[in-house]
């Protein structure tokens, strides 16, 4: 992208999710006989609708397939191009809808993922939205919907796929079902507006936080206003420097494990091309905290921080976790040289908070959040 391209003439384009869910709606028209559209109009998980055209389709009943290209917009990415694919079959005129993935969707072969180990790499959020696209075609029917991504298995030997477990081909992924540009110099310029608007509001405290499963967390379970939480992709010190330059005086670092377990290791660019030492963060810390040798070399060879962290839980070893977080937090004061007071709360994917400093806690009491974690 050029780096003197208009931030307006930016274009976004749709998640992985959003073409799985909107191929399965026109496999789901055809197969109900209507002919099929250039274009196709899907729920999104914040009651918004996105349009999307068609590649293609074709019915036989009792099946029926549809196609769309993945467009990542200005954000291309590594499935860009690729042709995501639903296949409906009707069953029965009442009944549930059973989703799985065909040929180029993984297998996850690992646990610590949002899926379970032998399901298909499907995301929780993705599903939902191909149920609710389904439903409006077909608001009872039973049927089974297989997405498929003809050349998904290549595809995926260039993500992280092979490294986290999940085999034969990509995952169908997305939380909002938008891709928005998150370049760095288009993020930088596309960001700040939404820190001035917190500014204007008179937040002198925001929540920082690396984007939408994060934001739902802090908007939903701690009540903090929309306009005090900025999502901040990987660019963690970038947007603790202009907090800090724009006089704000606290921040809380609220988001997944995966990312935040970084900044406790003075990383502030999180993407995994640039710095992926999560797991052994999470060991070495493990190991400070003098957990037994068997146990970490158990915890290194899980895929994920989730699973690492949720193993950490079951082995009643949370004050690791809340060691964590603190040094997140010290970490990131350090930053901006102290002109920041910060806390810190680390959750899973499913947004239930499992570390956190006191720093954190003091802050959304002070700001008069809510606090709805127990201790």
């Amino acid at each position: 992208m050029a780096r003197d391209k208009d931030r307006h003439t930016w274009r976004e384009g749709y998640t992985t999710g959003s073409c799985a869910a909107g191929a399965a709606k026109v496999a789901c028209l055809l197969l109900r006989g209507d002919k099929i559209p250039e274009r196709v109009d899907i729920p999104l998980p914040n009651s918004a609708r996105l349009t999307m055209p068609i590649q293609g389709g074709e019915a036989r009943y009792p099946l029926a397939k549809a196609n769309i290209l993945k467009d990542g917009g200005d954000d291309a990415d590594i499935t860009h191009g690729l042709e995501i694919q639903a296949i409906a079959r009707f069953i029965s005129p009442q009944g549930d809808v059973h989703i799985r993935g065909g040929q180029g969707v993984g297998t996850v072969t690992k646990k610590g993922l949002a899926i379970e180990v032998g399901k298909s790499a499907i995301n929780p959020v993705p599903r939902q939205m191909i149920l609710a696209a389904v439903r409006e075609v077909f608001p009872q029917a039973e049927l089974e919907i297989i997405i498929e991504v003809p050349t998904g298995e290549a595809a995926a030997m260039r993500t992280l796929n092979p490294r986290l477990g999940i085999i034969g081909g990509i995952s169908i992924l997305g939380t909002s079902g938008i891709v928005r540009p998150m370049s760095e110099e288009a993020f930088k310029t596309s960001i700040l507006p939404e820190l001035d608007q917190a500014v204007a509001y008179g937040h002198k405290t925001i929540v920082l936080t690396p984007g939408h499963y994060g934001y739902r967390v802090a908007t939903e379970r701690f009540k903090i206003p929309p306009e005090a939480v900025i999502q901040m992709s990987n660019f963690v010190g970038f947007l603790l420097e202009e907090a800090a330059y724009r006089g704000i005086e606290q921040v809380i670092l609220l988001g997944h494990i995966g990312k935040l377990i970084k900044v406790a290791g003075g990383i502030f660019h999180t993407h995994n091309r640039v710095a992926d030492a999560r797991m052994e963060i999470l060991v070495a810390h493990s190991a400070l905290a003098g957990i037994e040798v068997d146990t970490l070399s158990r915890l290194s060879e899980l895929p994920t921080t989730e699973g690492a962290a949720a193993e950490l839980l079951l082995l009643g070893e949370q004050r690791v976790l809340h060691h964590l977080a603190s040094l997140a937090s010290e970490r990131a004061q350090a930053f901006t040289h102290g002109r920041l007071v910060v806390g810190t709360v680390m959750t899973l994917l499913n947004g239930q908070p499992i570390g956190w400093d006191p720093q954190a806690r003091e802050i959304v009491a002070e700001q008069r959040w809510l606090w709805s974690i127990e201790s």
